[in-house]
């Protein structure tokens, strides 16, 4: 799609957290890990799948690292995956930087 290169690329805490779940054995692991694919499969088909995040709302720790573009994508269970978009001429960078679930996300943003 678009006529890029769509690259998906986990970063610092989505790494982990994506580490972490290969490590379990239970099914709830197993589903979310199962639910991530299907998220990465859709966004190399469409990197704007998800839901953008307004801008006034993304959280200062992504704006410190000059992100200025953030998505939402719900997986299983209402865990959340947050994900920023770059390109260049030839490649689409798709960076997944959060994998978490419902309560870690809504402490975030700041939600109740």
């Amino acid at each position: 799609m678009f006529g890029k290169n769509v690259r998906v690329i986990l970063k610092g805490q989505a790494r982990e957290s994506y580490l972490e779940l290969k490590k379990r054995e239970d099914k709830e692991a197993k589903t979310l890990l199962n639910s991530i694919e299907r998220a990465i499969s859709l966004l190399k088909e469409n990197p704007q799948f998800g839901n953008p995040i307004k801008k006034e709302l993304i959280p200062e720790e992504f704006k410190k690292l000059g992100i200025m573009n953030l998505y939402r994508m719900e997986l299983s269970f209402f865990w959340r995956m947050l994900y920023s978009l770059e390109g260049n001429k030839i490649d689409i960078f798709v960076f997944i930087l959060s994998i978490e679930d419902h309560k870690k996300y809504n402490k975030r943003f700041g939600y109740k």
